[in-house]
């Protein structure tokens, strides 16, 4: 029997921390806020990044526009409140949100870094 020896643990591209530390250099900063539903987190992710306005409303189109973003140079994620994100949608959707960053982190010519900043705002 094979033992994933990377079972529970969070993958490289993807940092989840709880301090609040706001400033990370050259982060792109979504606040979890707009990013409670699919259509507000592609919304929020298309005026941070200046996507190209035929991005549409599926993985699979999101998937390609950050793909031609990571082809141009690395890329950091900075989502604030991260606990906001993608609540108001049926739990399948933050797992699909995790496998589509997932499969460009491994696949993209530049480093994609996504970190989830989970402190509560005082």
């Amino acid at each position: 029997m094979m033992v994933d020896e990377h079972a529970g643990r969070v993958p490289d591209w993807l940092i989840v921390r709880h301090d609040g530390g706001l400033y990370v250099p050259g982060a792109v900063v979504l606040a979890g806020a707009t990013t409670r539903t699919r259509a507000g987190l592609f919304a929020a992710l298309a005026a941070v990044l200046t996507l190209p306005a035929y991005l549409g409303e599926t993985w699979d189109a999101l998937f390609d526009v950050l793909r031609d973003r990571l082809d141009a140079g690395p890329l950091t994620l900075l989502i604030t409140d991260a606990g906001q994100l993608l609540v108001d949608e049926p739990s399948d959707q933050y797992g699909l949100l995790l496998a589509v960053l997932g499969d460009l982190a491994t696949s993209a010519p530049h480093p994609l870094r996504v970190i989830l900043d989970e402190a509560v705002p005082s």
